[in-house]
């Protein structure tokens, strides 16, 4: 894989787990709604749609909705992904090249956009509409789920890496730049391998960085409920545990990454 530079494949061993993001999901909706379990997932800013193919290989009844723009990872993931999937299984899956602000999109239990993704509108009316456009989108027992990220790190440029012997390649998160004023960031992905010449610029991202309390105050404003932030834990060195817990407060850090739930009832 290093050898071909498949950006999709690199960038889905470097940061994808989606055994463990649909635990997250799971653990969310369990904490809110007693019961039977959820079984329409909706993918926003979907890409190569990985968690919606690992979530209809889960159970017979699961189904899953993947959207996204860029036509470019969702054939790779029809490619790469959908064609391990049996037909039964396959037959489960409805994949949509939308943007994910139109009226038209279907409705689904849990909707959830990883990745950060939704940093890309960098207007709070935009990012309302979205929220807006999701909450109608669910139904009446529903959950909308996003990941988030900060600290005093985000501020300033830095480069985060991490080496993975086994495909000998390191993988590069690096913040180019960061405007205090309107709160926007500029990042890339790099790929650098032991051999042969690095993927710069994989994948380039010009991110509005929203706060918790925004993100909250704009979700109850379009309609939800009420709204839980999943903390992740520590272990007795300080370091991140991978489990994330609903807390009211979180530590000081130069970088987390943390949830938020949603919930429409």
């Amino acid at each position: 894989m290093s050898e071909s530079r498949d950006k999709y494949s690199l960038y889905f061993n470097s940061v994808q787990n989606p055994e463990a993001d649909i635990a997250v999901m799971k653990q969310a909706w369990k904490s809110r709604y007693k019961g039977e379990m959820f079984k329409v997932l909706r993918e926003d800013f979907c890409g190569t749609f990985a968690n919606t193919v690992a979530w209809v290989k889960q159970h017979k009844l699961n189904r899953g909705i993947a959207i996204d723009l860029d036509k470019s990872p969702i054939a790779y993931g029809k490619k790469n992904y959908l064609s391990t999937l049996t037909k039964d299984q396959e037959s489960r899956v409805q994949i949509l090249n939308e943007n994910v602000l139109s009226s038209k999109l279907p409705k689904a239990d849990v909707i959830f956009a990883f990745n950060f993704s939704y940093y890309c509108f960098q207007e709070r009316k935009v990012l309302k509409a979205y929220f807006k456009e999701v909450y109608k989108k669910l139904n009446s027992k529903g959950m909308f789920l996003m990941d988030c990220f900060g600290g005093s790190l985000t501020q300033l440029t830095n480069d985060y890496s991490v080496y993975f012997p086994s495909m000998k390649y390191t993988y590069h998160f690096e913040q180019l730049s960061f405007d205090p004023i309107n709160s926007r960031a500029k990042l890339a992905i790099h790929f650098r391998f032991k051999k042969g010449k690095p993927l710069n610029n994989a994948f380039v991202y010009d991110w509005r960085m929203w706060s918790i309390p925004e993100l909250r105050e704009i979700l109850e404003e379009v309609g939800f409920k009420t709204s839980t932030v999943l903390w992740e834990g520590l272990t007795k060195s300080g370091d991140g545990n991978g489990k994330y817990l609903p807390k009211k407060t979180g530590e000081e850090c130069e970088s987390w990454i943390a949830y938020i739930a949603a919930y429409k009832s």
